[in-house]
Formats: C-alpha cells, structure tokens, sequence
C-alpha cells in the first residue's frame, strides 16, 4: 500500500485521487484532532482507512507496516507560514518528518516529501542550493532544516528519498485552507461576494498588484510525484512553472471569465510587509535534468480550469 500525509488536505487529495486511479490502496495519516473541514475531502474516495499522524508513526516504528508499504508521500504539516508557536511549527514539521524518514530508510521504503519554496527567503535565485536560502518565518524554518537535515544524510540513505519544493500552488480541494488558500480562491470568493477583486497595494519595488510569483496548478504537482513514483531518481527538486505572472494577471483572468467586476488596491495587513515574498520564479534546470520534461500549465488554462470546479461544487 502507499502511505500519504497529509491526505485529506489541498495537495493530498488531489494525490489520492490519482493514486486510487491508478489502482494502488492508499493509507490516510492525518492529525486527526484538527482542522475537521478538511476530511469532507475525503467522502467519497475509496482509501484504506485515515488514521492519525501520532498512532501511525508509532506503529510504523514498532514494526507493524514494515512489510506491506511500498511508498510515503509525506505531505502532512502545519502549513500557516504565520503560525508564531515555534516548538509546535518544529514538532510537526521537523521532527516528525526526520523520525517519519529515519524509519522509512532503515526499511528500505522510499519517501517522497513536500518541501517549500519558502526556503528561498527574500532571495531572487531561486535554485536548489545553501548559497540561495534563508527563512522568513518558522514555517520556513522548519521546511529548511528538514531539507539541510535530508542533504546531511543523503549518503546514508539507500532508499528514495525526493523532496519537492512547492511554489505557489492553487486548484481544488483547498477551501478548508481558509486564509492560506489560494489567491484564486479568495478572488472566486470576493467576486461572488462583493463583485470585485481585492489586491495589495505596491511594495518591495512593484506597481499595485504588479507583485509576481510563480503560480503553479496543483494538478502538475501531482504529476511530478507520479513521475518521481515510476523513476528512480532522489534529490530536492523545484516544482512551479518556472515564469513569474502578477496578481494582477490572475485576477484579470477571473474578471474576463466572469465577464465582470474590478479590482480594488488595499493595504497590507500590519506586520506581514515584512514576511512577504513579492517575487518568485522557479529555476527548473534540475528538474528537467533528472528526466522530467511535462509542460507545464499555463495560467489562464489552470486558473479556468479551477473556476469551472468552483462553479460546479
């Protein structure tokens, strides 16, 4: 069976999806006590069962799996990059994630984990490598340590082991999300609400909405795992688009959907200027060196594409 953290969130879900069409049996671990919204994600998707992170991790290391799973797809953490409770943010995303991989190497399982480009910091290289990352926030924090804790011990680990760098990530199933959802979920929501699109204002040297980021549909991330499934290839890769598009863009492409509305500039909430990435652009050179070579999609079609499922749930 294939193990997937964090199953019933955005990403995950569109995992299981495709892993279940492809006919493989599917183990949800999830942190059972929260974020109850998410699991409706769920309803209807045929898995072997969703247990919680702490019980499986336990069983994982007292043995109980060790002979019956054939991959992790380790998605599951706290993923609030304005969460302040550190210890938590290093609990769950750090030190769960070195016992989750120390486990799965010394059973020669592979694991393939959602890593952040987060870890580029207010950098403008956005390449896999020390000399390019830094952190912003604890989340961050915790996404780069456990990357530099993979790099420490690649030598030791005979199994699989890819870590996947997520840009910015947008599509279905990501409402339980809430504030840390995607822009083109906010936009879709403000439309229907208000008939109107809000953008922040200019900063860190752009023009108002002209703050650009690497935006990428969440259905190429999926792809990218299924590929790393079938290929035996480990490393820390980027997955984006690899071309920056403003917010702007992305909120002119739902105005001309909808055939209506405006945009309006605000101001940005106290405290998160200084936080703020106002520029991303992938560098997928090694991507497409280890063998990897979809298109990937473009914003218009992705950003369409979200609005009809949005339209239709």
């Amino acid at each position: 069976m294939i193990i997937v953290t964090g199953g019933a969130g955005f990403i995950g879900t569109n995992l299981v999806q495709s892993l279940l069409e492809l006919n493989n049996e599917v183990l949800v671990v999830e942190e059972l006590d929260k974020y109850t919204k998410k699991f409706k994600n769920l309803d209807k998707l045929k898995i072997l069962d969703c247990i919680d992170h702490n019980i499986f991790l336990n069983d994982f290391i007292n043995g109980k799996y060790k002979n019956d799973i054939e991959k992790i797809f380790h998605l599951g953490a706290c993923s609030k990059t304005t969460e302040p409770d550190r210890d938590y943010i290093m609990d769950v995303n750090l030190n769960y994630s070195k016992k989750l991989l120390k486990n799965a190497s010394n059973n020669n399982i592979d694991m393939i984990y959602a890593s952040s480009a987060s870890v580029y910091g207010d950098g403008t290289v956005f390449k896999e490598g020390p000399e390019n990352e830094s952190t912003l926030n604890h989340y961050s924090e915790s996404k780069l340590l456990f990357d530099n804790f993979v790099r420490a011990n690649f030598d030791k680990i005979k199994s699989q082991i890819v870590g996947l760098r997520y840009f910015n990530v947008y599509g279905p199933y990501e409402q339980h999300k809430e504030v840390m959802s995607s822009v083109v979920y906010h936009f879709y929501n403000q439309f229907k609400k208000y008939g109107m699109l809000k953008l922040f204002k200019g900063s860190h040297g752009y023009k108002d909405g002209e703050q650009r980021r690497d935006f990428v549909f969440v259905k190429d991330t999926i792809d990218v795992k299924l590929w790393f499934m079938e290929n035996n290839v480990s490393g820390i890769y980027n997955v984006a688009t690899g071309k920056s598009r403003s917010f702007n863009d992305i909120a002119n492409t739902v105005i001309n959907y909808f055939n209506s509305g405006h945009i309006e500039y605000i101001d940005f909430p106290e405290g998160l200027e200084k936080q703020y990435q106002a520029f991303t652009e992938a560098d997928m050179t090694n991507l497409r060196k280890c063998g990897y070579l979809k298109k990937s999609t473009e914003l218009e079609d992705g950003v369409t594409s979200y609005l009809d499922f949005l339209n239709q749930s």
